[in-house]
C-alpha cells in the first residue's frame, strides 16, 4: 500500500470515502442518499481486514450473516463501537450497515477536522441566515489517495485491499461521476470500477482468507446500497 503522511497513517476506510465524497468547497456530500450504507460498509469492511469479523456464504436479500472474531479491544473507538454492535447477536450485512451507518456521517466529518484534514467555515447569508461548509484544510492525504485509484482504474495497477474496498464502495454509491474534483468515468473505468465492486480484486488482493472476507463484505454492502438507490 502506498505511504502516508505519519499524522494520518491511523486514518480508517470510512474516513477516506468521507474525504471523497465531500465536495471540493465542503458545501455538500456526493452519494447522500445511500451515505449510511456506504459508510457502514465501510466500517464493515474494515473489521473484516482486521481480521475481526467473518460472513457466512448464505446469499439472501439481506445479505450474508456477519459474526464477530476475537475479544481484543480496536484500536479505534469507532471501530470499537462497530464491533461491539456485531457480537452483541448475529446479524445480516443490511440491518448492520443501518445500525452502524446512521448518522457516521457526522462522526467522520467531525474526525477529519480534528486531524487537520478538513476545516469548519461558519458564514451568514444576507446577514441573517447561517451557512457551514467543511473545505479542505490540507490536500496532501486525498491527493495521493486519488491517485492510486486512478492507477487502478485507468492503468489497470492490481489494488492492495483497502483501495479496492473505497474503490467498490464508491462505485456502489453512484457518486463517482459527480465528485468534486472528479476522477476518470470512462468506459474502461466504468467497467474497472464495476469489477472491483463485485468483489473481483485480483489474486493478489485476495490472497487470505482476511482479504477474501473483506472483498465479500465490500460487494455484499455495494449490492445492498445499490438496491436501496434503485427502489427510490
Amino acid at each position: 500500500m502506498a505511504s502516508t503522511t505519519p499524522a494520518h497513517s491511523d486514518l480508517l476506510l470510512v474516513d477516506d470515502l468521507m474525504l471523497l465524497l465531500m465536495d471540493d468547497d465542503g458545501a455538500s456530500v456526493q452519494g447522500a442518499g445511500t451515505l449510511y450504507y456506504t459508510l457502514g460498509g465501510a466500517v464493515l469492511t474494515e473489521l473484516a481486514l482486521l481480521g475481526r469479523v467473518e460472513v457466512d456464504d448464505s446469499g439472501v436479500l439481506n445479505g450474508p450473516r456477519v459474526t464477530p472474531v476475537g475479544r481484543e479491544p480496536l484500536p479505534d473507538p469507532l471501530l470499537q463501537s462497530a464491533f461491539d454492535l456485531v457480537a452483541k447477536k448475529t446479524q445480516r450485512v443490511q440491518p448492520l450497515l443501518i445500525g452502524i451507518g446512521a448518522d457516521l456521517w457526522k462522526v467522520v466529518r467531525d474526525r477529519l477536522v480534528d486531524r487537520g484534514l478538513l476545516r469548519r467555515e461558519e458564514k451568514r447569508v444576507l446577514g441573517v441566515f447561517r451557512t457551514t461548509r467543511w473545505p479542505a484544510a490540507d490536500a496532501h492525504h486525498e491527493a495521493e489517495l486519488r491517485a492510486r485509484i486512478r492507477r487502478v482504474l485507468e492503468d489497470g495497477e492490481t489494488p492492495d485491499p483497502r483501495t479496492a474496498a473505497i474503490i467498490a464502495l464508491l462505485s456502489a454509491s453512484g457518486a463517482m461521476p459527480s465528485l468534486r474534483p472528479p476522477l476518470p468515468w470512462t468506459n474502461q473505468t466504468v467497467t474497472r470500477a464495476k469489477e472491483i465492486e463485485r468483489g473481483e480484486w485480483g489474486a493478489q488482493a485476495v490472497s487470505t482468507a482476511v482479504t477474501r472476507t473483506a472483498a465479500g463484505i465490500a460487494a455484499s454492502s455495494a449490492a445492498v446500497a445499490i438496491s436501496v438507490a434503485a427502489s427510490r
